[in-house]
C-alpha cells in the first residue's frame, strides 16, 4: 500500500512539473544572442579585410523558441551573407554598409520566429572591401588526354575565352605570367569532345569572373609514316653527305596525309663541327609541319666530303 501511495505521488508530481514547465516555456523572455556573419560572393574586384563579423541581437519569444536558441551548437550559430544579393552601398572610401533588417530576416529563419521578434543592436552593419590590382592574362591547359590506337590530339585545343582578367594582391599579381587551369583527364578518346573545364585560382589567392573556361578538343585519327628529307646544303660552301637524306618518322593526321612532302622539313648539320672539320656531323631536324609529330630522325650523324 505505501509503494502504491509513493508511485502515485511520484506520477502526479512528473505531471505538476511538466504543466510547470509547459506554463514557464509559454511565457515570453528576452535575450541576448550571438550569431556570426559570414560574407560571400565578394565582387571579384574587392578584397574583403574582415569575412567574418559578430551580429548581437534581442531575441523576445516565448520559452520554446529561447530554448531552441540555447540548444542551437555553435556553428550552426551561422548568417551567410551573399553581397551577390544584399543591397548595399559605399559610404566613404572603402567602407560599405547594409540594413541590419537583412541579418535579422536570416536570424529568424534560422530561430524559426517573426523578424519582429528581433532587435538588432546597430541598425546597420559596416565593413570594408579594398580594391585589387587586375591584369589581363592568357589561361593555359592542363591535360593527360589518351586517345584510343591509331588516334590522337589535333593541333592546340582551342580556350573560351582564352584570356581573363584576373584580381589579386599586387605581389601575387606581378608575378602571374598565365593561369592554369585545373588538369583535364580524358582516355579511351576517339572522336572530337568540348569540355568545360574549372580553372586554377590557388585556392582564393586569386579571383576572377571567370571561373570556368570551355576547352575545344579536335580528335583525328593518325597513321605512321616515313619521310626521307635532303640534308640541306651549309653557305658557302658545297658538301656531300653520306647519306644525303635523313629519314624522319612522324604521326600525321590522315586527313593531312596527302599534302605531306619532303620539302615542309628541313634538316640541317652542326655547321661548327664542318668549320672545325670534325669527322662525322651531328643532323638536326630545324623544321616540319605543325600538324606532324615527329618521333625520331635517323641517322643521328653523317659523314661527308667537302666539294672543291
Amino acid at each position: 500500500m505505501k509503494n502504491q501511495s509513493f508511485l502515485t505521488f511520484l506520477i502526479f508530481l512528473a505531471i505538476s512539473a511538466t504543466l510547470w514547465l509547459f506554463v514557464k516555456l509559454s511565457e515570453d523572455y528576452t535575450t541576448q544572442v550571438v550569431f556570426r556573419m559570414q560574407f560571400d560572393e565578394v565582387p571579384a574586384n574587392k578584397w574583403l579585410s574582415s569575412p567574418e563579423q559578430t551580429a548581437k541581437l534581442s531575441l523576445t519569444t516565448d520559452g520554446f523558441h529561447t530554448l531552441r536558441y540555447k540548444m542551437m551548437r555553435e556553428h550552426k550559430r551561422v548568417v551567410n551573407v551573399s553581397l551577390a544579393e544584399v543591397p548595399y552601398r559605399q559610404e566613404k572610401g572603402n567602407t560599405y554598409s547594409f540594413s541590419s533588417l537583412y541579418v535579422t530576416e536570416r536570424v529568424a529563419e534560422l530561430l524559426n520566429v517573426n523578424a519582429t521578434d528581433l532587435t538588432m543592436n546597430d541598425a546597420m552593419v559596416y565593413f570594408n572591401m579594398d580594391p585589387l590590382k587586375s591584369k589581363v592574362v592568357p589561361v593555359e591547359l592542363l591535360s593527360d588526354i589518351r586517345p584510343q590506337r591509331q588516334y590522337g590530339v589535333y593541333g592546340i585545343p582551342v580556350l573560351e575565352p582564352s584570356s581573363i582578367t584576373i584580381y589579386g594582391p599586387v605581389d601575387v599579381i606581378d608575378t602571374l605570367k598565365s593561369v592554369s587551369t585545373q588538369r583535364l583527364h580524358k582516355s579511351n578518346v576517339s572522336e572530337s569532345f568540348t569540355e568545360t573545364v574549372p580553372l586554377d585560382l590557388l585556392g582564393g589567392t586569386i579571383r576572377s569572373e571567370v571561373t570556368a573556361v570551355s576547352a575545344k578538343v579536335q580528335v583525328e585519327k593518325f597513321t605512321e609514316t616515313d619521310v626521307a628529307v635532303l640534308i640541306a646544303q651549309p653557305d658557302n660552301v658545297h658538301v656531300r653527305f653520306f647519306p644525303e637524306a635523313v629519314t624522319v618518322k612522324c604521326l600525321i593526321a590522315i586527313k593531312d596525309y596527302p599534302n605531306l612532302t619532303p620539302d615542309l622539313f628541313r634538316v640541317e648539320v652542326d655547321k661548327a663541327q664542318l668549320k672545325d672539320l670534325q669527322p662525322l656531323l651531328d643532323v638536326k631536324l630545324t623544321s616540319w609541319p605543325q600538324y606532324v609529330q615527329v618521333l625520331n630522325t635517323t641517322p643521328e650523324k653523317v659523314e661527308y666530303l667537302i666539294v672543291q
